[in-house]
């Protein structure tokens, strides 16, 4: 169950852009309200940062590619059959060819359709429910923390899967279907680059569900700065 401990680890952190916690859900939220407008995926998770409350989003509320990735709109729907030719990539310039661009959505990771109708975003220090992911923004120093806490029980190796364009599909479901924390990169993507109010060189860490007990264990037994970093020797004893 996440509580006061998960929230206080996060907290611990001193987060510049707080971690926020998402999770898909078929049926309405109760105890929520939807947010306005409409706008790209990608664009929400700095949105629940900066207003520091919760919200949810619906298929009304998403403008680009993220209703795909999501399955609220299918691939074979008139605008989503555009992209699945692969003529938008190229004619954006993101790739050479629409058979390049193409590739793409064959490989890129998407829900069943009715699976998510509503999105909601939540920062940790408020959440009180089980999210299905928590995503971290962060500089190298804190993303080392994250990442080297992904590995420090269970050993996992660490990895950034991603794609230029529909970073969507890598930050939100990718970690979600195959239970590893994935991380991308701020000014590496298109939609992130074009709409997003984030500098670049910074780290977007997405904790899956299936990661955080452990994530959480191991960040609040493990060191965050090891002792080989506050000593002068080239090797430490054992």
């Amino acid at each position: 169950m996440f509580g006061e401990r998960e929230r206080n680890v996060f907290k611990k952190l001193e987060l510049e852009y707080p971690a926020v916690a998402v999770k898909f859900c078929r049926n309405r939220p109760l105890g929520y309200e939807q947010t306005e407008g409409s706008k790209p995926l990608c664009t929400y998770l700095i949105q629940a940062q900066k207003e520091e409350k919760a919200f949810y989003i619906t298929i009304e509320n998403e403008s680009c590619m993220g209703k795909v990735v999501l399955g609220m709109e299918s691939l074979e729907s008139p605008i989503g059959s555009v992209h699945l030719s692969g003529l938008v990539g190229k004619k954006f310039g993101a790739f050479r060819t629409e058979a390049a661009n193409a590739r793409l959505y064959y490989e890129a990771p998407m829900l069943k359709p009715g699976a998510a109708n509503y999105i909601l975003f939540c920062p940790v220090s408020i959440c009180e429910f089980n999210p299905d992911l928590v995503i971290c923004v962060a500089d190298a120093e804190k993303t080392q923390i994250l990442l080297r806490a992904s590995s420090y029980i269970s050993g996992d190796l660490w990895e950034s899967k991603c794609s230029y364009v529909m970073s969507c599909a890598w930050t939100y479901i990718y970690p979600y279907l195959s239970g590893k924390v994935n991380h991308l990169f701020t000014g590496m993507h298109l939609g992130l680059k074009k709409f997003g109010d984030y500098p670049s060189g910074l780290h977007i860490i997405t904790i899956p569900y299936q990661k955080i007990p452990e994530m959480t264990e191991a960040l609040s037994e493990m060191e965050w700065e090891l002792p080989i970093f506050r000593s002068n020797d080239a090797i430490l004893d054992p």
